[in-house]
C-alpha cells in the first residue's frame, strides 16, 4: 500500500512590512490595542505587480529543492487560496505549474480560507494513497492586502501576505505517513466571516457604492467563540481517535489567526508552551499560507527535526476547520 508522506516544507513572504505604527496613520488604532487584542505586531505586504501566484512559486521551489524531488516528477499541484490572481479563471495553480516550468500535470485551486492548507494535505493524501498521484505539490498562498478593507480597523490590522509550499511523496514506509485528517464545514455561520460581493450571489453590476463589500468582512466577536470551541473539540478528537494524548505532540501548528484563540485553545488542551508554535506576532493572519509558514518557520529555525510529530489546526471562514497528525518525513 502507498502512504503520503510529508517530505518538505518552504515558504516566502514580501519584503514590504506594514507595522502597527503604520498603521495608526492610517485607521483610529494604536500599536497597544492591536497587540493587546491580537497579539500582531507587523505583517509583510506584496508590492502592486507581485500576485498570489508569484509568492506561491517562490514557496514552492524552496519546498521542491528541499524535497529532492525532480521537478519534472511532481504531478499535481494544488493551492489553497482566497486571493488569487484571477477571479474564477484561470486558476492560480495553473498559472504557478506554468511558472515553474511544468506541463502537462494536474493543477486545481480550492477555496477553505484559513483552513485551506489542511484541505489540500488531505487532498494530496487521497490521492497518493489511491495510486493515482506520486509526488504532489501543495501550496498556501495568498495576497490578502488586495481583498482588505484598510479604512476597516477591525479587519485590517489582521492580514498579511505571504506562502508555504510543501511536498507529499509516495513511500512504503508507513511510519513516514501521514497519520490522520480532519475536515469539516458548516455553511450555518457563512455570514460571519465572508467577502459578500463578487459572485453569482452578488453580481458585479449591482455593486455601485458597495464595491468596498468586496473586501473581507467579520463578526470578531462571534467568530473569536466559535473557533475556539470548534478547534479544541475537533483537536481533542483526532488525538483521542488515534490512542495520543498532548504530551505526544512536538509541534502544535495552529492556524495563525489571533493569540488570544491560539492561547485558548493550547491552554484547554493543556499544551505547554514550548509545544505552540508562534508566527503571528511577525506575519499576521496570512489565511491558507498561515501554517505552511509557521511549519517553515520551525523548521529554518533548526527546531523541526525528521520524525517528529505535529499537529496542524486550523478554522476560516466558510466556516471551515481542520486537523492533521504528521510526521515531519524528509528524504534520508
Amino acid at each position: 500500500m502507498a502512504y503520503a508522506a510529508f517530505r518538505s516544507i518552504g515558504a516566502y513572504v514580501p519584503e514590504k512590512i506594514l507595522t502597527n505604527e503604520d498603521l495608526s496613520t492610517m485607521v483610529d488604532t494604536t500599536d497597544e490595542w492591536i497587540t493587546k487584542r491580537t497579539g500582531i505586531k507587523e505583517r509583510h505586504i506584496a508590492a502592486k505587480d507581485e500576485y498570489t501566484s508569484d509568492l506561491g512559486v517562490k514557496a514552492a521551489q524552496k519546498a521542491i529543492e528541499r524535497s529532492g524531488v525532480a521537478l519534472e516528477d511532481i504531478d499535481m499541484i494544488i493551492t489553497a487560496t482566497i486571493s488569487p490572481d484571477y477571479f474564477c479563471m484561470p486558476s492560480t495553480a495553473t498559472i504557478i505549474s506554468t511558472k515553474l516550468g511544468l506541463k502537462n500535470v494536474t493543477a486545481f485551486d480550492i477555496s477553505a480560507a484559513c483552513t485551506g492548507f489542511v484541505y489540500i494535505l488531505s487532498i494530496a493524501k487521497a490521492f497518493i494513497e489511491s495510486g493515482m498521484k506520486k509526488n504532489v505539490l501543495i501550496i498556501g498562498a495568498e495576497k490578502l492586502s488586495a481583498i482588505t478593507d484598510y479604512t476597516d480597523r477591525g479587519t485590517c490590522i489582521l492580514f498579511g501576505d505571504g506562502a508555504g509550499a510543501a511536498m507529499i511523496c509516495a513511500t512504503d514506509d508507513k511510519s513516514e505517513a501521514i497519520i490522520d485528517i480532519h475536515t469539516g464545514a458548516d455553511g450555518e455561520y457563512a455570514d460571519l466571516l465572508m467577502t459578500p460581493n463578487g459572485g453569482s450571489g452578488s453580481a458585479h453590476d449591482a455593486l455601485g457604492e458597495e464595491a468596498n463589500s468586496c473586501f473581507m468582512q467579520m463578526k470578531g466577536n462571534e467568530t473569536f467563540k466559535v473557533a475556539v470551541r470548534t478547534l479544541t473539540k475537533d483537536v481533542k478528537e483526532i488525538l483521542a481517535e488515534n490512542n495520543l494524548v498532548g504530551d505526544d505532540i512536538i509541534h502544535f501548528v495552529p492556524h495563525q489567526a489571533n493569540y488570544r484563540i491560539i492561547k485558548a485553545v493550547g491552554d484547554a488542551l493543556k499544551l505547554r508552551e514550548e509545544q505552540v508554535v508562534l508566527t503571528v506576532n511577525k506575519f499576521g493572519n496570512t489565511s491558507g499560507a498561515s501554517i505552511p509558514m509557521a511549519i517553515n518557520d520551525i523548521y529554518e529555525n533548526g527546531k523541526l527535526k525528521a520524525g517528529e510529530l505535529m499537529l496542524l489546526d486550523a478554522f476560516g471562514g466558510g466556516l471551515t476547520w481542520g486537523s492533521a497528525l504528521v510526521p515531519f518525513s524528509p528524504n534520508k
